[in-house]
């Protein structure tokens, strides 16, 4: 007879598994669950040498999918980078770098995490970084990874002139002059990347190892890395072959609007080819459609409702994306968009739904990420085709990029349809619950308190709530974080859900969620994580 190698008892276990919803305990062999049950039941089928761990009536949860962040770039950018994210104004940006410039004598100088919402065209340029950093070239970037900004000698560094011509859908900020400013807008920030001294590839390993533990910490097994390329690949595959990775990561290949049909799918059809592995797999995609609010670079129907007025295209033509999403339809990848205005919505559910009448139904929970902005006539598509909403509810609240940036541009009538989770779920659409870290934090507790209250946390003071027609329920919440983020990631049927035959892949915490105040939920601590049986994350005692 084989013993289980672990038994966890004395749990209020939540499965989300409908013939065994709620249990007091689980026994694991061989990295799975193999049984389900009381407490009594289940210690009984311990052998000699069965570790048993007492969960004392915690609650238990399945681990927690995050299907839309940026695992490498994010982790290596919180290796290398000073941390912006605490900056609301130019002088402290340049405190935080001129601080951090003096600890290293590295040839360039980084920074992250800077809010765009508050810092932009209006406060944000070249001279703020100057008088910071004025000997060395300095670049860095917002937490939204759509803005960035770099120094005078970064400037001249990469080459960078009142005569270069702006790169496919990217912008040089520039001033009255035409002289660049610094600020850089979408693809102009590849383009500085591009012209820049390459990383340590060890430095894009930590990166990997700083973001899993982090996610560990929350309570995260799986993680979906939202824009990989060659480089992404190459430092998976070194982890995979260290059995260094602590997370189960899926990842989907960034496809750009130069490339033919032919050459991006037999691009990405070899990267996922050679990148298929029980911890790393591409398995999709990644269309950016649009840009965001911030730089005025999300694609609305309708003009910006600002006195400034205008709008932006699509990144891709709509012939283009019905071609693109056809092929890779057929294909059987998994397609991921990037949406913020209601333009780049519909437009992602007309290449879907053309995909879907060439190539026949079949199961690919495609995904559109964001929806910050959606027309109602197409919130019932999402259903209909079988296509996942995948929503970052931490957003859905005032703040300066929601009061400041985005009802601005998309007017009070508009505005009523931002981030219209509620009507997307009760129209029937799949919907999963994901950071975009590092855009914002990954911890899913603050994020679930966010999509029940749309509002900030009660320490940042009494707000207003931001349409509380629009908020979700805790079961909702712990669903998008479950079962149907492991049916969204071609996954339920080894996680998702503590089942007889699933990963052991589980979270415990410091209290239970579903009877606690819904404004105490986003202080929740992981007491422990565990992936495949194996601990990853467990909290010291007095921490």
């Amino acid at each position: 007879m084989s013993f289980p190698d672990t038994i966890l008892i004395h749990g209020d276990i939540r499965t989300m598994d409908p013939h065994f919803p709620r249990v007091e305990a689980l026994a694991i062999r061989g990295g799975k669950i193999v049984a389900l049950g009381s407490t009594l039941e289940v210690s009984g089928l311990a052998g000699p040498s069965t570790e048993i761990i007492d969960a004392k009536g915690r609650l238990v949860l399945p681990g927690f999918h995050d299907t839309h962040l940026h695992v490498q770039d994010g982790g290596q950018h919180f290796v290398v980078s000073a941390d912006l994210s605490t900056a609301i104004n130019p002088d402290e940006v340049a405190s935080i770098m001129r601080d951090f410039a003096a600890t290293h004598a590295q040839p360039w100088v980084y920074g992250g995490f800077y809010y765009s919402g508050v810092l932009g065209e209006h406060n944000l340029d070249r001279h703020v970084l100057d008088a910071a950093v004025p000997d060395r070239p300095c670049f860095i970037m917002a937490s939204d990874g759509h803005n960035g900004c770099i120094n005078s000698k970064a400037i001249e560094a990469v080459g960078l002139t009142r005569e270069t011509p702006d790169p496919e859908n990217g912008h040089f900020v520039r001033d009255a002059s035409g002289e660049p400013t610094g600020l850089l807008y979408e693809r102009a920030t590849s383009w500085v990347d591009d012209r820049m001294p390459p990383f340590a590839e060890e430095t894009w390993v930590d990166g990997v190892k700083f973001a899993q533990a982090h996610a560990n910490r929350h309570g995260i097994t799986s993680l979906l890395d939202a824009s990989v390329e060659e480089r992404h690949a190459r430092v998976y595959q070194k982890l995979v072959r260290e059995d260094a990775l602590t997370a189960r990561i899926l990842a989907t290949a960034r496809v750009d609007p130069s490339e033919s049909v032919e050459d991006a799918l037999a691009r990405v059809s070899r990267l996922r080819s050679e990148n298929q592995f029980p911890m790393f797999r591409i398995h999709s995609a990644k269309f950016f459609l649009d840009g965001v609010m911030e730089n005025r670079t999300a694609a609305m129907i309708a003009p910006y409702s600002d006195p400034q007025g205008g709008n932006a295209p699509l990144m891709f033509a709509p012939d283009q994306i019905t071609e693109l999403f056809k092929a890779f339809d057929a294909a059987r990848f998994q397609i991921h968009v990037h949406a913020i205005g209601d333009l780049a919505t519909r437009a992602a559910l007309d290449g879907m739904e053309a995909a879907r009448e060439a190539n026949a139904p079949w199961p690919s929970h495609h995904h559109i990420a964001h929806i910050q902005c959606i027309d109602p006539e197409d919130i019932p598509r999402f259903a209909k085709l079988g296509v996942v909403a995948n929503v970052q509810p931490l957003w859905a609240r005032y703040e300066p990029s929601v009061t400041d940036s985005a009802l601005p541009l998309v007017g009070l009538e508009r505005g009523k349809w931002m981030y219209a989770f509620r009507s997307l779920r009760d129209a029937g659409a799949l919907m999963t619950l994901s950071s975009d870290w590092t855009v914002s934090t990954l911890n899913p507790f603050e994020i679930i308190e966010t999509a029940m209250t749309r509002q900030p946390p009660k320490r940042e003071g009494n707000h207003p709530v931001f349409l509380p027609e629009q908020r979700l329920t805790l079961e909702e919440c712990i669903e998008g974080y479950t079962i149907n983020a492991a049916v969204a990631g071609w996954r339920a049927d080894e996680t998702g859900s503590l089942s007889k035959g699933k990963f052991a892949d589980l979270i415990m915490l410091d209290r239970d969620i579903y009877s606690c105040d819904v404004y105490e939920i986003g202080d929740t601590r992981v007491l422990m994580t565990m992936l495949g049986g194996k601990i990853v994350h467990e909290l010291s005692a007095g921490a």
